[in-house]
């Protein structure tokens, strides 16, 4: 392969690395939150804070409603 070819396909698997870290970073700290205050992991409460607490830190990174993107200065 040439380095035209690798060039794009490397972009896209950094992407991929930094989206798919993302999101490991937020069931985590979900994880974090709930084991932290006593839940264990596999019960039934602890699932349901895990869910909350991965549904509330979605809802902190979602823009907010209404929202346009704005054309870039750029």
């Amino acid at each position: 392969m040439n380095s035209t070819t690798l060039r794009p396909l490397a972009i896209l698997v950094s992407i991929a690395v930094i989206a798919l870290t993302g999101c490991g970073s937020i069931e985590s700290a979900a994880q974090d939150d709930c084991t932290s205050i006593g839940w264990q992991i596999g019960s039934k409460g602890y699932n349901d804070c895990f869910k909350a607490r991965v549904y509330e830190r979605k809802l902190d990174y979602a823009p907010p409603p209404g929202s346009k993107p704005s054309p870039s200065v750029i």
